[in-house]
């Protein structure tokens, strides 16, 4: 149990048997009245975002979230496995707890995965990676970074958007929020 006073984006709170995330929070004091906290919730299972406004000083329920550095192996039917890279215990994620994320996963990679009471809730991969573009059209002369995008498919067989002037072969560095191109690598 924490209080509203303990809020912190990412604290993970266990409210209506559903598990929540803290996205932001704001202490509010109006003139007339109590303070009160309001929130803005993420559903960690469904990714639902709710307004939620607590009394200040209200006890609010924690989950105990763990987040564990794992390192994907391979993909076995619908689920994931993973292993954990401390214990080397290995566990199945299914695919649709991984999501997007699959999108950017090549075997060996490491990933984060949190897990309450032995249950994959997400998986969390860095803010970007490289990855080999496997099949593009290839560019013409006069193609330059202001021109466009073109469709091309990387090693994980994911298609996104590239700039005209990008070759196949090459390795690019791609937003795994989004699936935004960033830059060469």
């Amino acid at each position: 149990m924490a209080t509203t006073n303990d809020l912190k984006n990412g604290l993970v709170l266990n409210i209506d048997g559903g598990l929540w995330t803290v996205v932001e929070f704001q202490h509010v004091k109006p003139g007339k009245g109590g303070a009160f906290v309001r929130t803005k919730l993420k559903n960690v299972l469904s990714g639902k975002v709710v307004d939620k406004t607590f009394n200040a000083g209200v006890k609010v329920e924690t989950a105990s979230v763990d987040k564990r550095e794992m390192q994907y192996l391979y993909q076995d039917a619908e689920d994931f496995v993973f292993m954990d890279t401390a214990s080397y215990d290995q566990m199945h994620v299914p695919g649709p707890t991984v999501g997007d994320a699959a999108h950017f996963m090549l075997e060996g990679q490491n990933a984060t995965v949190a897990v309450h009471e032995g249950n994959p809730l997400y998986v969390e991969l860095p803010a970007s990676v490289e990855l080999e573009i496997t099949y593009t059209e290839p560019g013409l002369q006069g193609d330059r970074s202001t021109g466009g995008t073109k469709p091309a498919t990387l090693e994980t067989g994911f298609e996104i958007g590239v700039p005209l002037f990008i070759t196949q072969g090459e390795r690019i560095r791609v937003d795994t929020r989004d699936g935004s191109y960033l830059g060469r690598a």
